[in-house]
């Protein structure tokens, strides 16, 4: 069986396959079937977002297909940057630009306000003959915004952001600690339970 991850993101295409490690799948990135097929992240809630992906990439290639969005929402800021969270200072932004955007957003702001959390939500889409529908999936990781960057490991605000109950930054764990208690890893925990019943189904 073949599962298509649709993002052309390499960073969450290697922490995906990592996740996903031993999985009787053959995991694809999109950028394998096709580096210039892109879908247009314009929905207004993670799940819009993931879904289309999901469901596009899906009828493009016509293989089971993983859409995703994840976004990190700060408590002071009213839920920012959410959704726009790739795209928070503009939509070309580095991750080193949005992650100095959040933290000038957040100057003096005490820790105990610096509160937030990640949210990754899965879209899994199946073709026709499966007769299924897309199916949705959600992680949750709370923690709080550092004041300083710390950490050269992982990308995006990963330097910025210690999960609850620990004292290091996303980018200061190992791939393997992270991965045990992320967001994106307790969504797709969810989705490979889905895949693995999917799979015992159809033999």
């Amino acid at each position: 069986m073949k599962l298509v991850l649709a993002t052309q993101n390499h960073h969450k295409v290697e922490e995906i396959k990592a996740i996903l490690a031993g999985f009787d799948w053959e995991i694809v990135s999109l950028s394998e079937m096709d580096s210039d097929f892109q879908v247009v992240e314009d929905g207004k809630t993670y799940e819009e977002n993931a879904r289309k992906k999901a469901e596009m990439t899906m009828r493009r290639f016509g293989f089971i297909t993983l859409g995703e969005d994840t976004g990190l929402e700060v408590d002071f800021l009213k839920g920012q940057p959410g959704i726009y969270s790739a795209r928070f200072a503009g939509e070309k932004a580095t991750y080193e630009q949005n992650r100095i955007k959040l933290l000038t957003a957040l100057k003096n702001v005490p820790i105990h306000k610096r509160t937030a959390r990640f949210r990754c939500t899965c879209a899994l889409a199946c073709p026709e003959k499966f007769n299924r529908k897309t199916e949705i999936f959600e992680g949750v990781c709370e923690g709080y915004i550092t004041e300083i960057e710390s950490g050269s490991g992982s990308f995006g605000y990963d330097p910025i952001f210690k999960p609850k109950k620990y004292n290091k930054t996303f980018a200061e764990l190992s791939s393997e600690e992270k991965n045990k208690m992320s967001h994106r890893s307790r969504a797709l925990k969810k989705v490979k339970k889905y895949l693995e019943h999917l799979t015992s189904d159809e033999q």
